[in-house]
């Protein structure tokens, strides 16, 4: 049978990436469909209206989501399963009319952009990077390698060069300690292990741009419970944009920030938007967790579950401190 589902304005129906289990038709309020453009990259967003049924193709085509799906308002939500909905389908005209509509348009934007995309093949800005970080890595020029190769892993961490350009980049640091540095330039500070805690002890200053100092400067604050202080201290950072390496990771730490200030409900809000914008956050795992505990904090242990098991559901180490955590909070949840 189908079955109703009520979400909170700002909360997450299904992540990028999910197993595609079900298909949803909006019964009242309003869902964003947040996904990236294939020939610019650029975030782009649908608003799917009541009446309206969402989630179907990756269902049917029996693929991962492709988009986040984020409630807007309070939304009221049937959930059917795909045999529920091939009948729900098969019985009713209107509902098939209508999907060949949705399709048939999106199959014409996607052909479009694909063509486009042929067209300009030879303007390839990851490949560009990617061959500017081996140029200076030939010609020993390691602290120049190291930034652009830390740049490529930012831009395209799942890029068709990002396992040699982490490779190189390893390369490009190990001969910087080892004294071999060629060039005038320290401008980008290590990112050799992007999922390390972004809490951990400061590298040494005189690597570091001013981006990077005021980022560790910024968490020196949440260290001493200067919260406040620290939230807008991240806030500045991400503002200016100067760095998308620590503009990323001060995102994260805003929302830590508003749950130590027990902002609750825009620590939700604010982890939302995050996720919408950097899908494969290093973070993201913590910033699922602090969700959770927001919205336990709030009394919505239903939804806290949802957040706890979505961490556990995630592919990674099921003995590092979030998945523990997680773990933990849904037992005592489920007690």
């Amino acid at each position: 049978m189908p079955k109703p589902l009520q979400f909170r304005a700002g909360s997450l129906i299904y992540f990028r990436g999910d197993p595609a289990n079900q298909v949803f038709i909006l019964q009242k309020g309003n869902v964003n469909l947040a996904y990236q453009d294939i020939e610019t990259g650029a975030d782009m967003h649908d608003l799917v209206q009541p009446g309206e049924f969402f989630g179907v193709k990756s269902a049917l085509g029996r693929y991962p989501r492709e988009e986040n799906a984020i409630a807007l308002q309070d939304a009221a939500i049937m959930s059917f399963t795909v045999p529920e909905f091939e009948a729900l389908a098969a019985a009713n005209t209107r509902i098939i009319m209508k999907m060949l509509k949705v399709f048939s348009n999106q199959m014409r934007r996607i052909h479009g952009q694909v063509s486009s995309l042929m067209k300009e093949e030879t303007i390839n800005p990851e490949a560009g990077l990617f061959n500017v970080g081996q140029y200076y890595l030939k010609n020993k020029r390691y602290t120049q390698a190291r930034y652009v190769f830390s740049r490529y892993l930012t831009y395209y961490p799942s890029g068709k060069n990002a396992h040699q350009a982490a490779k190189d980049l390893e390369t490009a640091e190990a001969a910087i300690k080892s004294g071999a540095v060629s060039g005038s330039s320290a401008a980008a500070a290590p990112v050799k292990n992007a999922a390390e805690n972004t809490s951990e002890a400061k590298p040494n200053p005189a690597n570091l741009t001013d981006t990077a100092k005021a980022y560790y400067d910024a968490v020196s604050l949440i260290s001493q419970q200067k919260y406040q202080q620290a939230y807008l201290e991240f806030k500045k950072i991400v503002e200016t944009g100067t760095e998308a390496e620590y503009a990323a990771k001060s995102s994260f730490e805003i929302g830590r920030c508003l749950f130590l200030l027990k902002k609750y409900g825009d620590c939700i809000k604010y982890y939302t938007m995050m996720i919408t914008k950097y899908p494969k956050h290093p973070d993201l795992g913590d910033a699922l967790y602090y969700m959770g505990q927001s919205y336990e904090k709030t009394n919505n242990n239903e939804q806290a579950a949802t957040f706890y098991k979505k961490i556990l559901s995630m592919a990674g180490d099921p003995e590092d401190g979030t998945h523990v955590k997680a773990k933990r909070a849904l037992k005592a949840l489920e007690a």
